[in-house]
């Protein structure tokens, strides 16, 4: 393809969002989506915070019908533009921020990185661990996600490179090596909602946080139980906050 012919892809691709986007709001303008609720997550998210908002949801109006879609943050951020979702859950961390003129952002808490050790390793009754006395050990990480450029930064930052033994597809199979003493790991707090018997997650000193976040779109009105979802999920996270 011409570079003339990427050029009027893209517009293409932003006439056919505005479209969807114009086709989603009239249809809740007609009073086809009334009563209902539309939700984004992050796989984490859906694990940890987002069950309990929920289920208080429901609790309080049950007349609404839930739905919660859960993708990465670029297929979030698709989706509420195309006003298939209402509100989602983001992340960010302090070199990555999410800077969108576009978005309302309300920042519900901060989810610390922690360690995942063996229970027998030698720091997994400790308070606390600096990365820096961890350069000898090898390492399990989540393999082309975040949590591997966490690792690369704050080893880094420590003066080494850490020495990666195994690459795990998701965060039970990071747990499940670690347990077997192929390597200790890096882990967001959320992501620890299962955690193994035989797997201590030990808070690492200095450790990076990364916001929890609820977005929506700046430009257009919240429905009424999105305005409700937001105090719950609010609610939710102010008794998890960091």
């Amino acid at each position: 393809m011409t570079e003339a012919g990427h050029a009027l892809l893209h517009y293409a691709d932003e006439i056919d969002r505005t479209v969807e986007a114009a086709r989603a709001e009239m249809g809740e303008f007609a009073g086809l989506r009334r009563g209902q609720l539309r939700l984004g997550t992050f796989p984490t998210g859906g694990a940890s915070l987002m069950p309990d908002v929920v289920l208080a949801f429901r609790a309080r109006h049950p007349e609404v019908a839930v739905t919660v879609v859960s993708a990465r943050r670029d297929g979030l951020l698709e989706r509420l533009r195309r006003r298939e979702i209402e509100l989602t859950l983001l992340w960010d961390y302090p070199w990555q921020q999410i800077d969108d003129a576009d978005l309302t952002l309300v920042r519900l808490m901060s989810d610390p990185t922690v360690l995942l050790v063996p229970r027998a390793h030698p720091v997994a009754g400790l308070r606390s661990v600096r990365i820096d006395t961890l350069s000898d050990q090898e390492w399990v990480v989540r393999d082309e996600h975040p949590v591997a450029d966490v690792l690369r930064r704050v080893c880094g930052d420590a003066g080494f490179e850490p020495r990666i033994a195994f690459a795990a597809n998701d965060y039970q199979e990071t747990q499940g090596m670690v347990a077997a003493g192929i390597g200790i790991a890096l882990a967001p707090r959320l992501a620890l909602t299962a955690l193994r018997p035989d797997v201590v997650a030990v808070p690492l000193a200095g450790s990076p946080k990364r916001r929890i976040l609820l977005a929506h779109l700046a430009n257009r009105r919240l429905s009424s139980p999105a305005q409700q979802a937001a105090k719950v999920f609010r609610s939710i996270a102010k008794g998890g906050t960091a």
